[in-house]
């Protein structure tokens, strides 16, 4: 999911060192993290970008549509690199949070139907899907019989 071609700098990028740390620390992250998240990543390697900066270059990422976007089971917002060919849909585990990409294009071609049939432009859409992984989902109990002497 990290090709080279996604650490590429969005359009209208003025480039400081603060904005390239948040760049390459999110795309350093295997999975989706938070801004608090790639702030601590930050920190632990010795930077020294502000969360406020990190909030901000995250935003600007994903107007420029450079990040997928999920939510935790907190509503925090979750972000990663976006592929060079589109945005994604994910399953997310409300466990551990492991994300899985899923074939969408249902939804693509139906948000695209809107779009034409009311004659809006630049519709954007969010679909959000989560739940329990394998790992995390609950076994049920066997059914413990009495052990013979």
């Amino acid at each position: 999911m990290h090709d080279g071609s996604t650490t590429q700098r969005p359009p209208a990028w003025r480039s400081t060192r603060q904005r390239n740390a948040v760049l390459r620390a999110l795309h350093d992250s295997p999975e989706f993290v938070s801004a608090k998240e790639l702030h601590e990543a930050l920190a632990d390697t010795g930077g020294t970008v502000g969360l406020t900066t990190v909030y901000r270059t995250l935003r600007m990422l994903e107007r420029a549509g450079h990040v997928d976007v999920v939510r935790d089971k907190g509503g925090e917002r979750l972000y990663r690199p976006r592929p060079t060919d589109g945005h994604r849909h994910y399953l997310v585990c409300r466990g551990c949070g492991l994300s899985l990409a899923v074939d969408a294009d249902a939804v693509e071609r139906w948000a695209d139907g809107v779009a034409e049939s009311t004659g809006f432009a630049e519709v954007e859409h969010t679909v959000e899907l989560t739940g329990i992984c394998d790992r995390c989902r609950p076994r049920p109990a066997r059914d413990a019989a009495p052990s013979r002497p």
